[in-house]
């Protein structure tokens, strides 16, 4: 398909305002550490959430869901606890405060908050920002040349090369239309830093919001027009056992995919992600750019409020977009083209379906809605990149006293530096990608027991969170060197979610090397404990510490609010999961449930505002 000129127009004009708001924000950006990395923690925290959910706006996320919500209908509203999405209820109840009440500038900063100086110290620092920066490369590189497929198919290099007339093989085209696009992103991040990537991002949502309502209006009256034929328990999201979904009748190629995913067994399926879901998000957010707009926030209670405003404006307008191509997927499945090198591929329902739906002028706004939310994830993956390498290695080893300017430059050249590695990256991917996989999905395993205990355990130190880290790493390497490992231990499950099953082995592996090593080491200096506990104040297994602290400051009020928290929680993730829910009924036309949707919706937003709104101030307290 070849775009109109109205919609190249429009794309144009997205790109030339992103380069106007990294050059008009420069010089604010430019002012010291604090403005370039966090906007001076002087941004309002529903700017912050409004970039924070832009980031979360993803291409390649957003034709995985359309792809569940095509294949398990209703029932895919869970899906995503893989990741798990309901860790933003969590960091909205509690975690964010506590995050930004250490005052830091990065996640690796924070180590010292908790564990103080010393080679335990360095060692838990160095396993951070290698996190950091892996993890960052990873996504920077991987995500520039899915960006380049998807804008392929809607700009087709036959057409740009005859005013080009360059000779590149297919093979690289990808990566050439990811690097010109990812240089526009590069251009506002490096320029503006913080304040740059928000007002950028506002734009950006902006445009998806107008993209995914007029998708959602299109998809509403085509199913008015033509009904959904879907199976039995589809529009249900409720299950047991299994999914009882079954496709033969309608369309029999999607029984392959159910089956290929390996969902079936959907209640085993759905405790093992609830187990892990919420260890991880009791973790705490990773060092990436969730953790930065957190930091970025000007006080505990407006990071609270920032990670609620995530939910609450990323899931309605999201799943507008995804419940509207998805009907538009069903009704139209015999016009889809899904057939990639040769095997059906769903996941081209969403490109398959713009193609075939989106009428000009529309079509610009919508792939310059799409390309804006690569862009917001890679400027605020790069921004979280920059602060690691500026604050945690160039500050802290390399030259601790350099001056303002020196670190001005030092910004862009580092900034600069870290995209041109994951371009070579993505370049080489064929021959990258085992190590990739292995360091980011490594690192990643091994995160959660150490960052766990990190918050709730006074006894925890540095020594524990390093070797906790360090073993986690190499067991959940492990299927990753030897790829036949979870096909042994897991044979009756799809290969897709083995890991998922493997969780607990690496968590407990994980877990053993804390306990060994912590035990085995000194515990943290006392003072270091007592400040963190008196910022901080978290609950958990702190009494030997707050009966110190509260000696000393016995005006500190005590962190009792873990019942309330839990409770919040379990509210919160319900309120989550209904504004999921809650679109995807309207545009199907279920409009009892999706009224009775609304209500929930509507009651669990009044108990929040009472349970945990109100009750916000406490925070900055």
């Amino acid at each position: 398909m070849q775009l109109h000129f109205i919609d190249v127009l429009i794309i144009i004009f997205y790109l030339l305002a992103t380069i106007f708001i990294g050059s008009f924000l420069s010089k604010t950006a430019s002012k010291n550490m604090g403005s370039y990395f966090l906007g001076g923690n002087s941004l309002p925290w529903y700017m912050l959430g409004l970039s924070n959910a832009s980031g979360m706006f993803d291409i390649s996320g957003t034709m995985w869901l359309v792809t569940l919500a095509f294949v398990y209908g209703l029932k895919s509203i869970w899906i995503p606890w893989l990741w798990p999405v309901f860790n933003q209820i969590f960091l909205m109840v509690f975690l964010s405060a506590w995050l930004r009440r250490s005052n830091v500038t990065t996640g690796a900063q924070w180590i010292e908050t908790r564990f103080g100086k010393g080679n335990g110290s360095s060692l838990s620092h160095g396993i951070v920002v290698v996190f950091a920066l892996i993890s960052g490369l990873g996504f920077l590189a991987y995500g520039f040349i899915g960006l380049g497929k998807f804008m392929e198919i809607f700009i087709p290099w036959e057409y740009v090369n005859q005013f080009l007339n360059l000779n590149i093989s297919a093979e690289y085209v990808p990566h050439l239309y990811g690097i010109v696009f990812t240089m526009f992103a590069v251009f506002y991040t490096v320029l503006g830093g913080m304040t740059s990537i928000v007002w950028a991002d506002v734009l950006q949502y902006t445009i998806m919001t107008i993209a995914s309502v007029a998708i959602g209006i299109i998809a509403f009256n085509a199913v008015g027009l033509h009904g959904l034929n879907v199976p039995d328990n589809w529009m249900n999201p409720f299950f047991g056992q299994t999914l009882y979904i079954d496709w033969t009748s309608i369309i029999a190629d999607v029984n392959k995919k159910v089956a290929e995913d390996g969902y079936s067994l959907f209640s085993a399926m759905f405790m093992m992600m609830l187990f892990k879901g919420v260890l991880v998000s009791l973790a705490g957010p990773a060092p990436n750019y969730d953790m930065q707009k957190i930091l970025a926030t000007k006080s505990p209670s407006e990071a609270s409020k920032m990670s609620g405003f995530v939910s609450a404006i990323l899931m309605p307008i999201r799943y507008i977009m995804i419940a509207g191509f998805a009907a538009l997927g069903i009704i139209y499945y015999d016009q889809l083209d899904l057939i990639v090198a040769g095997s059906l591929d769903f996941e081209q329902i969403l490109p398959s379906s713009i193609n075939l739906f989106v009428p000009t002028g529309l079509l610009g706004i919508l792939l310059a809605g799409l390309l804006a939310a690569f862009m917001s994830t890679f400027a605020g993956t790069l921004n979280a990149a920059q602060a690691y390498v500026t604050n945690d290695i160039y500050l802290k080893y390399i030259k601790p006293n350099a001056s303002q300017k020196t670190i001005k430059t030092s910004n862009y050249i580092i900034g600069i530096t870290v995209v041109i590695i994951s371009i070579i990256l993505g370049i080489q991917a064929k021959n990258v990608n085992q190590v990739l996989q292995l360091l980011v999905s490594a690192l990643w395993g091994g995160y959660t027991a150490a960052n766990v205990l990190k918050w709730y355990w006074w006894r925890f130190n540095a020594q524990g969170y390093f070797w906790g880290m360090f073993s986690g790493i190499i067991i959940s390497a492990i299927p990753m060197v030897f790829p036949e490992t979870l096909a042994n231990l897991f044979p009756d499950f799809a290969p897709d979610i083995r890991i998922l099953y493997y969780f607990p082995i690496i968590l407990f592996g994980s877990l053993i090397g804390c306990l060994i090593a912590t035990y085995l080491t000194k515990p943290t200096d006392i003072k270091v404990l007592k400040e963190f506990y008196k910022n901080v104040r978290p609950w958990g297994f702190w009494k030997p510490i707050q009966l110190q602290v509260l000696k000393e400051f016995p005006e500190l009020k005590k962190n009792d609010n873990f019942f309330r928290d839990m409770l919040n929680i379990v509210i919160g993730t319900l309120w989550q999961t209904s504004l999921v829910a809650l679109p995807m009924y309207i545009i199907f036309h279920e409009f009892t449930a999706g009224a009775v949707t609304f209500i929930i919706a509507v009651t669990l937003t009044l108990i929040l505002k009472k349970t945990w709104y109100d009750r916000l101030n406490e925070y900055d307290n």
